[in-house]
């Protein structure tokens, strides 16, 4: 088994900052009713976050779409889209399938699911189904899939070798799983170096390994996979360098901004902090040559023996 868990961590929240977080707020309804929305997810599932995730799906996109060629997805096959968000891959893959070829997408938040299927009447897509289901919790779908396919996913939950098991028992015989997952999401970096940013990457992954997920999933993936019965076809590690101008730089920028917001909410940093984080990240993004090194994935794609 692997397993790869941060017990201890040290709120870097200042001392003069933590009482007058919460002291001039009193408790309201619309505040419980936002926090009520967005603790299904560790990163929410807000209006910011559903703009975010596109622009990191489009950030993405050619990875994804070369992962899909790779593992011969096209015309007429099933596809399982597992935590499918918003739903921006699952409509890519729903035009790659065609009208003879069916996307079954997955995902626990009812918001996500709504933004998806309300996309699909404004387009007139009708090769996508929508399934809510909290992946550790209730039952998939009733379907035998061709393919399937799980991006940032295992990364944010408590069993994920327990739903890697559920996509397999979801495949059909000589089905392909296509994984795109973090494995190590430290190379975040800055060149020059910005220590705040650091600082946020740190504090990210210690967010996330609290509310029990493992930024670094993507190392235990390939022993559990041939545990499973797959055979490894392809794997590579996809580290970008990139400018401004580029869009992975606009989706890592966004969630630098989002992402501040909610750490302060989660209360592993203070209002004054974060400040100090966005503002240093503006001041490298200003810095002439500036780039960065983005969080390290983990492209896997095995085939069901």
């Amino acid at each position: 088994m692997c397993l790869i868990r941060v017990f201890d961590r040290k709120k870097r929240i200042e001392a003069e900052d933590r009482a007058p977080v919460h002291s001039h707020e009193a408790p309201d309804t619309a505040r419980e009713g936002r926090m009520a929305s967005t603790k299904d997810y560790v990163l929410g599932t807000h209006d910011e976050e559903i703009e975010r995730l596109g622009l990191q799906h489009r950030a993405w996109r050619l990875h994804a779409q070369e992962a899909w060629h790779s593992a011969g997805i096209g015309p007429g096959q099933v596809v399982l889209d597992v935590g499918c968000g918003p739903g921006y891959a699952a409509l890519d893959l729903a035009e790659m399938l065609g009208s003879s070829g069916r996307v079954v997408a997955i995902d626990k938040s009812e918001r996500f699911l709504r933004a998806l299927d309300a996309t699909c009447r404004e387009r007139h897509i009708c090769n996508i189904t929508t399934h809510s289901a909290d992946l550790e919790a209730d039952e998939f779908p009733t379907v035998v899939a061709d393919r399937a396919w799980c991006r940032w996913v295992l990364a944010f939950v408590k069993n994920p070798r327990t739903i890697l098991a559920r996509i397999a028992a979801a495949l059909a015989p000589n089905s392909v799983m296509v994984l795109h997952e973090y494995f190590d999401y430290s190379t975040w970096r800055a060149a020059p170096r910005c220590p705040e940013l650091e600082e946020f990457v740190s504090v990210v992954m210690a967010s996330w390994r609290d509310s029990g997920g493992e930024p670094d999933i993507g190392l235990c993936l390939p022993l559990w996979l041939e545990e499973l019965g797959f055979e490894i076809r392809a794997a590579r590690p996809i580290i970008d360098i990139v400018s401004p101008d580029h869009p992975s730089w606009t989706w890592l920028a966004t969630f630098v901004q989002v992402g501040r917001s909610r750490l302060i909410e989660m209360g592993y940093v203070s209002p004054s902090r974060a400040e100090s984080m966005w503002q240093a990240f503006i001041n490298f993004q200003a810095t002439a040559g500036a780039r960065m090194i983005t969080p390290g994935v983990l492209e896997i794609i095995a085939a069901r023996r």
